[in-house]
């Protein structure tokens, strides 16, 4: 009997101890199990696999809707201006004098810095970060504006100030909207240096826009004046084609107007896109929309009267 006890007490051992292996070996595989769905959770949890890394991006986006509605207010007041017959040089004047106030604050804030954080106080919501250290942006809206008005005809420079008002803000708004799903613009095109921080849906966006205002300016608002650069009846004005009434019609109508949008949007695309180093987009953009419009309308004027007396 006490053989068979022992027996026994062997078996019931050999049992227990297989049994405790057994729940070691379930225990392992569900801790193995276990961290195994942690990883999983966790990643699908984690950013960098999330659906919503697209959701979350946009909503770290800086719109600066103040701003933007700043610099897009602009044109719908030179718009009014225009259409009430506002007189240009006392606009020149106003917004000279309006320099006159913004560069001596301006260089005030820059070098003390009390008055500095007294200013962003107040406007900081209209600057960028990059302005808060160096010089305000307005300041180069004003002069790019008052140099469009001094240098050019009064229809172009009120074309070149829209461009400047409506094709950058558009130009800013869509390519932080769509500009990640769209390429990069290349350094350089047709020789000239482009902005690689820009992409190419705010490139479509600038030009769109320029050729918008351009076609809608001449068409709509620009007749509301005399002495217009190009019109539908006439085409491009005498004054640009050698003194020539039938050479600026040769462009006129749908064909004039055809080839004026076309080009003022491409001339909005690029200017906006160009990478000019330190140069600020509020002065460069405006001169060099309107220079290219107005060197357009001069190869417009010289195409008509060759076509005429050929």
């Amino acid at each position: 009997m006490p053989a068979k006890r022992g027996h026994k007490r062997k078996i019931s051992a050999r049992n227990g101890s297989q049994q405790l292996k057994q729940n070691r070996e379930a225990t392992i595989e569900e801790l193995i199990e276990e961290v195994d769905a942690r990883i999983a959770r966790e990643r699908r949890l984690s950013p960098s696999s999330s659906p919503n890394k697209r959701n979350t991006v946009k909503k770290q986006i800086d719109w600066e809707i103040p701003r933007k509605l700043l610099h897009s207010s602009i044109g719908f007041f030179t718009i009014y201006l225009y259409t009430s017959k506002g007189d240009p040089q006392t606009v020149v004047i106003a917004l000279s004098s309006a320099l006159a106030v913004l560069i001596p604050i301006d260089i005030l804030r820059l070098k003390y810095p009390l008055f500095e954080h007294a200013f962003e106080k107040c406007v900081g919501i209209f600057m960028r970060d990059s302005e808060k250290k160096s010089s305000n942006g307005v300041i180069w809206y004003i002069l790019g504006a008052n140099t469009a008005l001094i240098t050019l005809p009064l229809d172009i420079a009120v074309v070149s100030i829209l461009i400047l008002s409506w094709a950058d803000t558009a130009a800013s708004t869509f390519g932080r909207l769509w500009g990640s799903l769209t390429p990069p613009l290349p350094t350089r095109l047709l020789g000239l240096p482009l902005a690689p921080r820009k992409s190419l849906a705010g490139f479509i966006a600038a030009s769109l826009t320029g050729a918008a205002v351009a076609a809608g300016f001449w068409t709509c608002i620009g007749p509301i004046r005399d002495n217009l650069t190009w019109s539908w009846d006439a085409g491009v004005s005498s004054t640009f084609s050698g003194g020539s009434a039938e050479g600026g019609k040769v462009f006129s109508g749908w064909a004039g107007l055809a080839v004026v949008t076309v080009c003022a949007g491409l001339v909005s695309g690029v200017a906006e896109a160009l990478d000019l180093g330190s140069v600020d987009d509020n002065l460069s953009l405006p001169i060099i929309a309107g220079g290219c419009l107005w060197g357009l309308f001069k190869a417009l004027g010289w195409l008509g009267d060759i076509f005429i007396f050929s």
